[in-house]
């Protein structure tokens, strides 16, 4: 790619360098990669350092600095995965392209890549190639795929799987995704018209009015935290600031959670709206849906929805006729990092930066994207807010619990006959879920992916609720083949490892000795003083900076509280000290270098 071409991306935003992230998006769609000579031409046309330009290329995933193939594969990697057979899938891709993974073919033909969880934890083994979805992989697929390769066939004519059901078969998408919708509640429910919040209720209700109907619906924010929706909006509305924003938080990264995946596919309008319903409470004129680099698959759907609410009017000046109500939307994509989930690290990343979490207060709400009060949201909270306005408060708070108000969506995946989307109220049990999703002898479930609780059979008759067992929608069934150490912990563990941002201390270290004590004990080189290093060093994990970064160590933390015997069965008995060092093992290579045995 020429200088010149570059020079016309980024005429394309202004050469403003909080869109640094959409500049390299475009660059690296058109070339590939992004070649180093592109990095100087950057810097110097948004006015920034070239270390600036460097710091955000090198932080994400899916940013590439060399050619990765004229098909580049990324394939998950997430315990799932595994689970449904991903092991001979990646040696079918290894053995029929001729590379191992993280490496090229000498023809540049194809490149192989891991990936984290890709949000197709109910039809895996996945993989993204040149970010076209590929579900369900088995070996034969995986022959059939690389043979279309070689013989130069385009992306769309790789597989002979055909479409998804719902949206996912229409031409603007085009994908093998399935919804896999296995329970429909109240906010899927498909008594939505686009535009009836904007266009009727709205005439009848002021921005404090909406407030304080959301309030009293003791919405809680859906990602995990569970913040209180109205208080949200209203803390931003009485903010100070020239300006505000209503951001969208579709970086599903946690894996096992695929809802939004399907929301956005589905109920892509309904989430818009919800957004512009936000913008009114607030208000905020411009509203920025964050989406993981995975579902870019989306992006000319995505577009054409936004574009048809403009031409509706219900985006834009003077929405559904209310002088003074505007409101437009765009779409940020992410380029592949879990910390961006957290909102503070997803504002970062939206202004072109690493994703990094900022230190709080400020919050967002104060002082968010370029400095301006921001609510952020995630996909779930703004759909069902719309359907809040649409039947009332008091019908959502007959919904759920009297802690618990409303309903959540689960996404449900690993050892299961249904994998899939279940909305159901608060209040259903562990046991009830691994009924309805077809689940038998069931050893653990993981609530609320990686970051959340892993729980044992004495446990599954506890809760779904903020007042119990809380979870963004993350439901991962093992059962009693899984090693749950091995196959699950481990899984989780180099999950961390991977994503962590480097920021604090704490998260840039911790989980990597929390990997070598679990190898150890894996190894039966474990003693009892090996657990207690673990519980004791998970503990320091409280003092990172954000909630991801503290919740790291649960995977450990978790499984020592629910399945210690698993721990304890694999360590020597009556045994204080062994670090596993084989001295006899270490010098062999040194002593056959010089040609001398080894005196032990």
């Amino acid at each position: 790619m020429d200088s010149n071409r570059v020079e016309e991306i980024i005429a394309n935003y202004n050469r403003d360098k909080t869109r640094l992230m959409d500049i390299l998006i475009d660059i690296q769609t058109e070339a590939g990669y992004i070649p180093a000579t592109a990095i100087p031409v950057i810097a110097k046309r948004t006015d920034t350092s070239q270390a600036y330009v460097e710091q955000t290329v090198s932080f994400y995933h899916f940013f590439r600095r060399e050619p990765s193939g004229k098909y580049t594969v990324f394939l998950n990697n997430s315990v799932v995965a595994f689970m449904m057979g991903r092991d001979k899938v990646a040696r079918t891709f290894e053995e029929e392209a001729g590379c191992k993974f993280g490496e090229v073919t000498e023809n540049g033909l194809i490149g192989l890549f891991d990936t984290a969880c890709i949000g197709m934890s109910d039809q895996e083994p996945a993989a993204l190639i040149n970010g076209k979805v590929f579900t369900r992989l088995t070996p034969f697929r995986v022959r059939e795929i690389v043979r279309n390769m070689k013989k130069g066939k385009p992306l769309d004519e790789l597989s002979t799987s055909g479409y998804g059901g719902g949206k996912n078969a229409s031409d603007l998408i085009r994908a093998e995704v399935r919804n896999n919708v296995q329970r429909q509640g109240p906010v899927m429910e498909n008594d939505y018209t686009p535009g009836t919040v904007l266009r009727e209720k709205l005439k009848h209700f002021s921005p404090d009015e909406v407030i304080w109907e959301i309030k009293l619906s003791e919405i809680r924010g859906r990602g995990g935290a569970g913040f209180p929706t109205g208080l949200k909006w209203e803390f931003c509305r009485r903010a100070q600031g020239e300006k505000k924003y209503i951001f969208c938080n579709a970086d599903e990264g946690e894996p096992g959670t695929f809802k939004d995946r399907v929301l956005l596919t589905e109920y892509s309008e309904l989430m818009f709206e919800g957004m512009a319903l936000a913008g009114y409470a607030v208000g905020a004129t411009e509203g920025i849906l964050y989406i993981r680099y995975e579902y870019k698959y989306l992006e000319k759907y995505l577009k054409h929805v936004l574009e048809k609410m403009r031409k509706q009017n219900l985006l834009g000046k003077n929405i559904a006729g209310k002088e003074g109500f505007d409101f437009d939307i765009r779409i940020q994509y992410g380029a592949g990092a879990y910390v961006c989930g957290e909102e503070s690290a997803l504002l970062e990343s939206a202004e072109g930066k690493r994703g990094e979490p900022r230190f709080k207060p400020p919050f967002p709400v104060e002082k968010g994207y370029l400095g301006y009060p921001t609510v952020i949201n995630n996909v779930e909270t703004l759909c069902t807010t719309v359907k809040i306005m649409q039947f009332g408060s008091e019908w959502y708070r007959n919904l759920g619990t009297h802690e618990s108000r409303g309903t959540k969506i689960l996404s449900i995946s690993g050892d299961c006959r249904y994998p899939g989307i279940y909305e159901m109220e608060w209040g259903y049990s562990v046991n009830d879920i691994l009924d309805m999703a077809g689940a038998d002898d069931v050893q653990a479930v993981q609530v609320g992916g990686p970051s959340g609780s892993l729980i044992g059979p004495d446990e599954f008759d506890r809760t779904i609720c903020y007042s119990d067992l809380s979870t963004g929608g993350s439901f991962i069934i093992f059962n009693n083949t899984r090693d749950i150490l091995q196959d699950v912990v481990m899984n989780f563990m180099e999950f961390f490892i991977e994503e962590s941002c480097g920021s604090c201390v704490p998260c840039r270290n911790i989980p990597w000795l929390l990997k070598q004590k679990l190898e150890k004990i894996l190894q039966g080189h474990g003693v009892w003083k090996d657990i207690e290093d673990m519980e004791e060093w998970a503990g320091m994990m409280r003092i990172n900076r954000c909630g991801l970064g503290q919740t790291a160590a649960n995977p450990v933390v978790s499984s020592l509280k629910n399945f210690r015997a698993l721990y304890e069965e694999k360590i020597q008995k009556g045994k204080r000290f062994d670090e596993g060092f084989n001295l006899e093992k270490a010098v062999i290579e040194s002593c056959e270098a010089v040609g001398r045995i080894p005196l032990i």
